[in-house]
């Protein structure tokens, strides 16, 4: 049996990086149970430190260090023997939103930022039964103070709701809100939500069209989603690509090509002539307006691939209601 230390750690190895998830819901929650940080526009990541062995890895354990070699080298000052940090690899922009787009064109009016939100382990104590709001003050102590490349996350505590508004306000994505007294559950969680002030999510390629004009490369993605093991079609999009992007894309595209149409049901007449279908093995995120009463996307905007997300765990996401109101409506049933 392993020995629990105070506030619940536990003395072991460094654990396999398996991230805990927010579950979208359509408001934010109100009460000083939940504390509100900023929904960052990036790659989420964790971070390993054993000695002089320090990985960048993405959720699906993938090694990312060659990418992000500055987060690595800042990594390497830090004043602990293991550590695994939870965060996320993000642009800066000098406005303070962060930049997907930005980030996969290696813009250079930013900076690329580790913000770390999570302790699950250091110096051989494993922080998975430790409330959320103490691994985050035991973060405090891991990270450099200053200006590094290596930031905390920083919270606010009550007041979902404002903080959902004050986020929107400063053009940010939106925000993650999660309970103090959370343990570390891996997978999808409702102890932790997110709220988006855009409507944007990850879809499957399964086609595109020839450009026509100038245009190079491509001329409009088909893009769909996991439901029930089958790819259904959201629709296309056509707009968010730069000419290098568009060619690069294409570059990917070419040798998934094949004659059959991945969607099911599969689109039908000028849509489908025009089409040439992939394997569904890319993953998109795109930005949009709605989706409509048939389960397609309005005015979609490509912000770039998803490397860090395997195309068969792409679904639509649908925003529950908020926890704080399932809890009323729970004791108003109770009554």
């Amino acid at each position: 049996m392993t020995a629990r230390g105070a506030g619940g750690s536990r003395r072991s190895s460094i654990p396999t990086y398996a991230p805990q998830l927010a579950t979208l819901v359509d408001a934010a929650p109100d009460g000083d149970d939940w504390l509100h940080e900023t929904k960052y526009d990036g790659f989420r990541m964790g971070l390993r430190v054993d000695g002089d062995d320090v990985r960048l890895l993405t959720r699906n354990g993938l090694d990312w260090s060659a990418r992000f070699g500055a987060l690595v080298d800042a990594a390497r000052a830090l004043a602990v023997r293991t550590a695994l940090v939870d965060g996320e690899v993000a642009l800066l922009l000098p406005d303070g939103r962060t930049s997907f787009q930005g980030l996969q064109k290696g813009d250079s009016d930013g900076t690329i930022v580790f913000f770390a939100f999570d302790l699950l382990h250091v110096d051989g104590e494993t922080l998975d039964a430790v409330p959320l709001e103490a691994r985050k003050q035991r973060l405090l102590d891991v990270l450099p103070r200053g200006e590094t490349p290596l930031r905390h996350s920083d919270h606010v505590t009550g007041n979902g709701p404002g903080a959902y508004a004050d986020a929107c306000r400063r053009g940010l994505e939106g925000i993650v809100s999660k309970r103090r007294d959370a343990v570390v559950t891996p997978g999808r969680s409702r102890s932790w939500v997110k709220v988006k002030c855009v409507a944007r999510q990850e879809f499957v390629i399964g086609g595109f069209t020839e450009p026509q004009g100038r245009r190079q490369g491509l001329g409009a993605l088909h893009i769909g989603y996991f439901d029930d093991g089958r790819l259904a079609w959201a629709g296309k999009v056509g707009t968010g690509f730069t000419e290098r992007s568009a060619r690069e894309l294409r570059a990917r595209l070419d040798p998934l090509v094949q004659p059959t149409c991945p969607f099911e049901p599969a689109p039908r007449g000028a849509v489908a002539r025009a089409a040439r279908w992939v394997r569904p093995m890319l993953v998109a995120e795109v930005a949009f307006t709605e989706w409509t009463d048939a389960g397609r996307i309005r005015h979609p905007s490509f912000q770039g691939l998803r490397e860090d997300k395997l195309a068969e765990r792409v679904v639509r996401e649908r925003p529950a209601p908020h926890p704080s109101r399932g809890a009323a409506a729970r004791q108003e049933k109770r009554r």
